[in-house]
């Protein structure tokens, strides 16, 4: 469809989408299914900053986080780093992200320094591993236990849930399911989630392969952007799927890797805007310095949710150059599949 035909078809729309009988509904149908999503209530405020309930699980966590692979850059100083997250705590932000992999540890070994002195108990830690085998899971939680100098981790997820097959293997007596409900006894992780980025109809599999096990799990990572819902979406899906069992949705990549800026449709602010009015649980971000952390606490503080027609609005925007997926490279190819560069991590 041509950008003038849709942006056309889409404002009509807005004044009654049933009424355009005999024309293709799909592109509005989209949109409106899409700008109708209300956004998960906020349960508590801190410092001006919502925070919703953690799913079924017993945890609130504020509605925006800091991710943590930024943070282990080397362009970014290991002081700016603790201030982001320090600062971020501060200002009433209380969800950490990071990984085991992470700038080969730097991301956790920093977050870690950054907790010290009160500030683990102000925060909601969740980090990530890649091993699939007991052994590899176990040496990684380990590993990770030591980089954040904490003796429990709020989440623990399998990271990078992106191959058809990862749910069986995952799931394999003695594997690294096992190994997390283990840990959860030994009281070092509290929750258990997946992440990944690849496809909804993987992270589906994922879920319905838990179902068979008789497990579910508490929260679900997936990119959550105002590209994701024209093309191959986890909010269209996922989303779902995941309320109709109590999970947490964490959204990531509210700015599909600052890749959304570059089709210059929408601004960083319009799109986080965007990313934190969808029925997530929590939206995490990357911010490589405080002026990035200043950027994300403006549109989180009295947070307003975008209304249907100012989410219709923004979608058309992005429409047009969202819908081949050209801007959203971690679904299509492997340039961000760190356990596929190094399978090793798996175990």
């Amino acid at each position: 469809m041509e950008r003038r035909s849709f942006l056309k078809q889409a404002a009509v729309a807005l004044a009654g989408w049933k009424s355009l009988a005999g024309r293709d509904l799909s592109a509005q149908a989209k949109l409106e299914g899409a700008a109708a999503h209300s956004p998960l209530p906020a349960v508590a405020t801190v410092n001006g900053i919502g925070r919703r309930k953690l799913g079924r699980a017993d945890a609130e966590v504020s509605i925006i986080g800091i991710g943590g692979y930024h943070i282990g850059l080397s362009n970014v100083s290991e002081a700016e780093a603790i201030r982001i997250v320090r600062k971020a705590l501060d200002e009433g932000i209380n969800f950490l992200d990071n990984c085991w992999d992470y700038n080969d540890g730097a991301s956790e070994e920093r977050m870690g320094k950054a907790l010290q002195d009160g500030y683990r108990q102000k925060a909601f830690l969740m980090t990530k591993i890649d091993g699939r085998t007991g052994a590899s899971a176990r040496q990684q939680l380990e590993q990770s236990l030591v980089r954040l100098k904490t003796d429990h981790i709020d989440l623990l997820q399998i990271h990078e849930v992106i191959r058809m097959g990862d749910p069986e293997q995952a799931f394999q007596p003695g594997n690294v399911v096992e190994v997390l409900k283990q840990a959860r006894q030994e009281g070092k992780i509290r929750f258990i989630g997946f992440t990944g980025h690849k496809s909804p109809e993987i992270h589906l599999h994922m879920i319905e392969t838990a179902d068979k096990y008789g497990f579910t799990f508490d929260s679900v990572q997936m990119p959550v952007n105002a590209l994701d819902e024209h093309y191959d979406s986890f909010q269209q899906k996922i989303i779902p799927a995941a309320q109709k069992r109590g999970m947490a949705v964490l959204g990531m990549k509210p700015l599909a890797n600052g890749a959304i800026l570059k089709t210059n449709t929408v601004t960083a602010p319009e799109g986080l805007h965007y990313a934190m009015s969808v029925p997530v649980t929590v939206t995490i971000t990357g911010c490589d310095s405080v002026a990035i952390l200043e950027q994300a606490l403006g549109v989180a503080r009295n947070f307003k949710p975008l209304d249907e027609q100012q989410k219709i609005a923004l979608l058309q925007k992005t429409a047009p150059v969202a819908m081949a997926g050209k801007f959203e490279a971690y679904k299509s190819s492997h340039i961000y599949d760190g356990t596929v560069n190094n399978p090793q991590w798996l175990g």
